[in-house]
């Protein structure tokens, strides 16, 4: 009896010690390691790699798109907070301080911007002008001129196409306001828990094409999570064709860019004398690591540069709408307007010059009727988040959510919208391609938020070098 306690105590130890090794082996390996070891090389779908659009990024983009986007055309953005969830009542509202938006007031916004929602030349707005008026009468006025009545004609035609990705607000309603984004940055607010588990378990589970039998990994609202499940997530993912595929990395990726920005931008102290934000690395490690994660983290990751790719080449192709002569970030001061579009040309200019951009042909090609209903589908579903933003309870994430979906929406428009930039007017309105300035602000600002996590990951990854 003894000996065979004996036996059975040195084989326990014997366990103990080989997995002690192994756990051994596992703390050499640095937290940097766990979250960045598979965020490297290709990308699925993909003829980039993750060092060449960190390099460009971080030393070539990043620092001149942070100024463009402090300017007075890009950090005011209108916005409805107040449009109702139109999926379901209960509505659970964020109480806490750091929720809430502050609106400008009215003196504070330039008036240019307030005066017309395209910007072109001041000869130009006019004629805009008297269209969006004639257009919010709902009919077109036989007084006005024939050149305007066209123009309201070709808007609303505009305004009604299958080349809106998302469902925007309207800019006109008394309960739209302008926010100044400098003053109310993304970051982390403390909204979190079911409430916001289940935004996005709606947009997971009911518009990425997934079916209910398909169980997604790490989903905190589904029981019985496990390795076969994952396996099986996957399986499904890799079988479904290139668009089908492509949607659910961009809101992966999507969702993966707003956890590394509240990874970055941490409450980490709260007193009476001051507010300190910053980077918590135990936030991040939650998210991406990929052991905590059970391998999850670095995917989401892979899926945040795919995402970069889609809106950086989206940028690259909408290249010619901004280059013409008419065109201005109209604000009302003439000198600033005219520096701020030459920064934007240059960074343009530079995303073009990206030597291995996405390539969307393979993107709804083959037979057209079935590509038409695919694309159709792949727009509806789109849509269809852009509308889920209006249920989230929390006023500041509700702000970037909008802003961010409705600048990829406004990406995905221009990337199917390439013959229609071909044929653009030299100078002029352009009637059959067509940008608001709302479109315009939350384009770039959405890139810009990407960029930014682009550019925190490098951060995160030295702040974790040295941690295991």
């Amino acid at each position: 009896m003894g000996r065979g306690w004996g036996f059975l105590i040195g084989l326990l130890g014997a366990v103990w010690l080989l997995s002690s090794g192994r756990g051994g082996q596992q703390s050499s390996e640095t937290a940097a390691q766990r979250c960045f070891c598979q965020v490297s090389g290709y990308l699925d779908d993909c003829t980039c790699d993750v060092e060449t659009i960190d390099r460009f990024n971080n030393y070539r983009l990043f620092p001149r798109l942070q100024k463009l986007l402090e300017s007075d055309y890009f950090r005011y953005y209108k916005v409805n907070l107040k449009r109702p969830c139109p999926f379901w009542n209960d509505i659970s509202q964020c109480g806490r301080r750091d929720c809430a938006v502050k609106p400008c007031q009215s003196d504070e916004v330039p008036d240019g911007i307030k005066s017309a929602s395209y910007k072109y030349s001041e000869e130009a707005n006019n004629l805009l002008e008297e269209c969006e008026q004639a257009e919010r009468l709902g009919a077109v006025d036989e007084s006005l001129s024939e050149e305007t009545q066209k123009a309201v004609l070709q808007w609303t035609k505009h305004d009604d196409s299958s080349d809106n990705f998302c469902e925007a607000d309207d800019i006109q309603s008394p309960d739209a306001e302008y926010v100044d984004l400098l003053l109310n940055p993304e970051r982390y607010t403390g909204y979190k828990g079911p409430d916001a588990w289940k935004i996005w378990n709606v947009i997971y589970e009911e518009n990425c094409f997934k079916p209910q039998t398909i169980k997604r990994p790490l989903n905190p609202l589904a029981s019985g999570q496990g390795k076969s499940k994952e396996n099986t997530f996957y399986s499904w993912l890799e079988g479904l064709c290139v668009e089908k595929r492509a949607f659910y990395r961009l809101i992966s990726g999507l969702h993966a860019s707003i956890n590394v920005h509240l990874s970055a931008r941490y409450l980490l102290q709260d007193t009476w004398l001051e507010k300190k934000w910053g980077h918590n690395i135990t936030e991040f490690q939650q998210r991406f690591d990929g052991i905590l994660t059970e391998g999850e983290g670095p995917r989401r990751l892979k899926n945040l540069y795919f995402l970069y790719l889609i809106e950086l080449r989206a940028l690259s192709k909408v290249l010619p709408f901004f280059e013409r002569p008419d065109f201005q970030l109209f604000t009302g001061n003439k000198i600033q307007d005219a520096e701020n579009k030459m920064l934007l040309l240059e960074i343009l200019h530079e995303i073009k010059s990206f030597p291995l951009h996405f390539d969307e042909n393979s993107f709804f090609a083959g037979d057209k009727k079935e590509a038409h209903k695919l694309k159709e589908d792949f727009r509806l579903h789109f849509r269809n988040i852009s509308r889920i933003m209006d249920c989230v309870g929390c006023f500041k994430c509700r702000l970037w959510g909008k802003l961010q979906t409705q600048g990829l929406g406004t990406a995905l428009k221009i990337l199917f919208s390439e013959k229609l930039i071909a044929n653009m007017p030299e100078s002029g309105p352009s009637y059959e391609f067509h940008l608001t300035r709302q479109e315009i602000v939350s384009l770039f600002n959405a890139f810009g938020r990407i960029s930014t996590s682009v550019k925190e990951l490098e951060n995160f990854r030295n702040l974790l070098q040295n941690i295991h």
